[in-house]
């Protein structure tokens, strides 16, 4: 702040705007006339100017249309509030309002130059920094009793930074501070120099602003009110007034002139005393509670002279309708007896149509049709059914005690018993398909099939209930009276109708000239009115029960009665099915022991498979000892070794078709085993078919490592031996496992699991598929083969070409199928990460297998990393165990690592991602926080139905072969190979490319 060269320098002023008690806007005298021609001019160019477009410079001067006298003023914006409104500053009265951007124009230059009003300060006062609301507006409100509207004396001392002048004022002898100080609106400040200024407490202008026009007293709009602190109204009489009335025409309001001050309520030499103002003060006061009981009065009257016009406009409305009323009754009373009998024979033909129509539906004639279905062919159980069942139920005891049993002894004396029971079972499937056969069974179905369509389709949902013959009862009463009151009201109708048609043969007796004796008597002729009457209500009552819907306690009735069927319908119904299942099983029981009487399946077939195979594996080792030699030969003959390798690839190809032919001949051995013959395992241990049952059929003998073309893969073998081969055009690999007679069996437990999983769904699983699992003869090896997919881990993909969003969508909705599956066979996964999650085609996402050899908490212990981001849940990080939350948490980070293109984000404390700064799709979004956040409340399969994922169904599992093609091994893609290769470092210190 700035001392002002023109210290004590005094000015003439009006005050015009008043913002608390020590600040306030004023004009100065000698600028009157420039304040009529800026009104004058405002007047003529803003209301042809166009609106503001673009941003608002708060710089720049515009036009602006005050909202309560509709005039326009040069003002200054001072705050954006929204993109349709803004807080503005009338630059040349001080106060502001909160203004539409249409109600905001340009203004030409001519107009651009400084503002007329000034903002003054009391010198040496300042505003308490702890002073209430109530006593800021008290302040502001003396404060303007003393200046506002008034000439004052301004004392300059002093310049802010901001052009607010410090000054003291005087009203004549008044020192308008000292009184402002006096009544404790404000305090003072502690001056050490002439210069020094007092510090203000310093806000925000805008709230400053917006604080006063939110205050309650009246802003310069109210320009009849002497009280307001506002723009001045000119306080102009006499004469000066009429002329000045044509500048004035235009609707902008002028400031009073110098000259006209003379001759008003304040000199500028006048001394006024203190009691004066408070005089004036009072009276003021006064004077506005005066007009605001003038004004509610004003606005009382209004209110009753609004109703008393809208009491005499409803009395002339009712006085013309009770006219209208009378010519209609006059009409109508004139063509009385047509109307009468026009309406009647309207009635009469409606009733006539619904007497042609079946009403029995009403009266539920369908569900009493219904009960005598279900009552007249009623399927019971069959009478040989329960002795089956026992019979079964020993059958089955008996197979599960061969089941179970280790010795062959034991086992033989198990099956004589178990097939003495199969003759008995025998006899009870005979008699038991005998009785179905004659029973009408699969028509029956079909009859309550289409009842229960019919009835559904009339009836909609039924209800479930309470299965009592009270509802059938309750119902049958209920019909019978339905049926009784419906029967007197059509004999009441008749009645009526027989008694009209009397009444008009004698009438029309009276009217006959032929005929010569009178007829004429009341008994004739005037008991029409009560006959009419009579009739239409007997009409009217049966059109009533005919045509309107039911009461609730008919409804009531009629749908108990429909669910109590319903039910006994789905009860028949699955006593038929149940009996067509035991059915279904007699005959397969019935047909596999004629094939196997007193006999067991024969593994002859398969022994001659595992004989073929050892043959076969003979020459082919052979061969390759020949190659080798021919090879290693000082002079190889190039054409020998060509032709031997021709017969290798064929011996090989024929292994694996008679390994496949071996396969099926388990599989039908394992259904057997499973179904009729569980002795086969014990009977025949050489063929091993227990281990591949329990394999779940992955398992295979037959295979070994040596017999395959195996390349090994050396940059993805950091944990395991790696290799890669070609069975019958298909890229395999081949994934080795140290295993000891311990571990042995978990691996095998572990990957026929898993391959149970894969096998409910297959293509649609979501899963990498498991060919097959061996085990090596002369090391102590497991090995798993499957599909491989060259460079289609998500890793490799982000690497080389990353994914798109929908690409990526696609992708993870095929991943959460895969965890779905998994999760739905009680499998945790464990071990999710970007090198265990394939791409197929850029598409459709498949979860790889993990390490057999580990338990899930121990896949799960592994930290693996997406980028900068933990795949490890907080859960899993606190020692929990792993759980189908720790997958989807996994499943979540690469979704969001996917979304964000390796773009950074922000990791709380406890290593979880910030989600609110990222730019996502509002559905990922929305998925992501669920998976990260709150997966306790979220499955696998809900993340499957996700509304991010609703798009094309994913298409099934590609062959592997086509899939090799997935980035073409081209010269022209040897630029992308140092991502792949970073791709295949960051694989060595993590997992296997194709490993978990």
């Amino acid at each position: 702040m700035d001392e002002d060269t023109h210290y004590d320098k005094v000015e003439d002023v009006v005050g015009s705007h008043i913002e608390d008690a020590v600040t306030f806007w004023a004009q100065s005298i000698s600028r009157n006339k420039d304040i009529m021609k800026i009104g004058r001019s405002l007047s003529e160019v803003c209301p042809q100017a166009s609106s503001v477009l673009g941003s608002l410079d708060p710089k720049k001067i515009y036009g602006g249309l005050f909202s309560e006298d509709k005039c326009w003023y040069r003002c200054k914006v001072l705050k954006i509030i929204s993109d349709e409104k803004c807080l503005v500053r009338y630059i040349d009265y001080g106060n502001t309002e909160i203004l539409n951007r249409s109600d905001i124009v340009e203004i030409p230059l001519e107009l651009q130059f400084s503002s007329v009003a000034k903002k003054y300060k009391l010198w040496g006062l300042q505003i308490p920094s702890n002073q209430e609301v109530t006593h800021f507006d008290q302040g502001r409100t003396f404060l303007g009793s003393l200046i506002f509207e008034k000439e004052i004396k301004m004392k300059i001392k002093a310049t802010s930074q901001d052009g607010t002048v410090i000054a003291q004022a005087e009203y004549g002898s008044v020192d308008i501070g000292e009184e402002v100080f006096k009544k404790g609106f404000a305090e003072k400040c502690k001056l050490t120099s002439r210069t020094d200024i007092c510090e203000e407490n310093k806000s925000d202008p805008g709230q400053l602003v917006l604080r006063n026009l939110k205050s309650p007293i009246p802003l310069w709009g109210h320009r009849s009110n002497q009280s307001t602190f506002g723009r001045p109204k000119g306080r102009l009489s006499g004469k000066l007034t009429l002329d000045l009335k044509n500048e004035n025409d235009s609707g902008n309001p002028m400031t009073f002139a110098k000259e006209s001050l003379a001759v008003g309520d304040f000199n500028l030499g006048s001394n006024v005393s203190l009691a004066k103002i408070k005089q004036d003060q009072k009276l003021i006061e006064e004077n506005e509670k005066l007009k605001t009981e003038k004004n509610a009065l004003l606005e009382s009257y209004k209110a009753l002279e609004l109703k008393v016009e809208q009491i005499a406009q409803e009395l002339q409305q009712e006085k013309a309708a009770s006219v209208d009323l009378t010519h209609r009754l006059e009409s109508t009373l004139k063509t009385c007896v047509d109307t009468r009998m026009k309406n009647l024979a309207a009635k009469m033909k409606m009733l006539k149509e619904i007497r042609h129509v079946s009403i029995s539906v009403r009266f539920g004639n369908d569900l009493s049709e219904a009960i005598q279905v279900l009552d007249e062919g009623c399927f019971t159980t069959p009478v040989s059914l329960k002795g089956l069942e026992i019979m079964w139920a020993e059958y089955i005891l008996a197979q599960e005690k061969i089941k179970t049993c280790e010795n062959v002894n034991e086992g033989n004396i198990l099956i004589a018993q178990r097939n003495e029971m199969q003759q008995k079972l025998y006899m009870s499937v005979e008699d038991f398909i005998l009785e179905v056969d004659e029973s009408s069974l699969h028509k029956r179905l079909k009859t309550l099939q289409d009842l229960s369509a019919s009835l559904e389709a009339v009836y909609g949902q039924a209800r479930e209930g309470a299965n009592t013959d009270e509802i059938l009862k309750k119902f049958y009463d209920w019909k019978c009276d339905k049926r009784e009151e419906f029967t007197n009201v059509r004999s009441e109708t008749e009645a009526s109708l027989q008694r009209l048609v009397a009444w008009f043969q004698r009438t029309l007796k009276v009217f006959d000239l032929s005929v010569e004796e009178s007829l004429i008597s009341e008994d004739t002729i005037g008991s029409i009115d009560e006959i009419l009457e009579k009739t239409e209500s007997s009409v009217c009552k049966e059109l009533e029960i005919s045509l309107i819907d039911q009461g609730d306690g008919d409804k009531e009735i009629i749908l108990n009665t429909y669910s109590q069927i319903l039910q006994k319908i789905r009860s028949e119904e699955r006593l038929i099915t149940t009996v067509q299942a035991k059915y279904k099983d007699s005959i397969e029981f019935k047909q596999q022991l004629i094939e196997y009487l007193n006999k067991t399946p024969s593994v002859d077939h398969l022994l001659s498979i595992k004989k073929t195979l050892k043959s076969l594996k003979a020459q082919l080792r052979w061969k390759l000892v020949e190659k080798n030699n021919l090879e290693e030969s000082d002079d190889p003959d190039d054409s020998q070794i060509e032709k031997i390798k021709e017969e290798i690839t064929q011996l090989r190809n024929n292994v694996l078709q008679e390994i496949c032919y071996e396969r099926e001949e388990y599989e039908k051995l394992t259904s057997l085993a499973q179904k009729w013959f569980p002795e086969l395992p014990l009977l025949h241990p050489e063929i091993g078919l227990l281990k591949y049952m329990n394999s779940g059929g992955l398992l295979t003998m037959s295979l070994e490592r040596d017999l395959l073309d195996a390349e090994p893969m050396k940059e993805l073998s950091s944990k395991r031996p790696l290799v890669c081969s070609e069975v019958n055009g298909q890229i395999i690999l081949l994934k080795g496992y140290s295993v000891d007679v311990d571990t042995e069996a978990r691996v095998i437990e572990r990957a026929a699991a898993y391959h149970r999983a894969w096998k409910e769904a297959e293509e649609e699983s979501g899963l990498l598929p498991l060919i097959f699992l061996f085990l090596c003869k002369s090391d102590p090896m497991a090995y798993v083969m499957a599909p491989y997919y060259p460079r289609a881990n998500l890793s490799a993909v982000q690497a080389i070409m990353p994914l798109n969003s929908e690409e990526a969508l696609k992708v993870m909705k095929g991943v959460a199928q895969g965890l779905h599956t998994l999760h739905k066979a009680d499998i945790i996964h464990g071990s999710l990460h970007q090198n265990n999650v394939f791409a197929l085609n850029r598409e459709q996402g498949i979860v790889g297998d993990f390490d057999f050899t580990k338990s899930v908490n121990q896949r799960a212990s592994v930290n693996m990393m997406v980028g900068d981001l933990s795949l490890m849940s907080p859960e899993l990080k606190m020692g929990k165990p792993a759980s189908p939350s720790s997958d989807l948490y996994a499943y979540g980070c690469l979704l969001l690592w996917l979304s964000v293109q390796n773009k950074e984000f922000e990791i709380n404390k406890d290593g979880i991602p910030k989600l609110d700064q990222l730019h996502l799709d509002d559905k990922v979004r929305s998925l992501l926080c669920s998976l990260i956040y709150y997966r306790s409340s979220i499955t696998a399969e809900q993340v499957l139905n996700a509304e991010c994922f609703l798009i094309p169904k994913e298409k099934s599992v590609p062959n592997p072969e086509k899939d090799t093609e997935y980035i073409p091994y081209k010269k022209e893609e040897e630029i992308k190979t140092e991502n792949l290769d970073k791709c295949m470092e960051k694989t060595r210190n993590g997992e296997a490319n194709f490993d978990c």
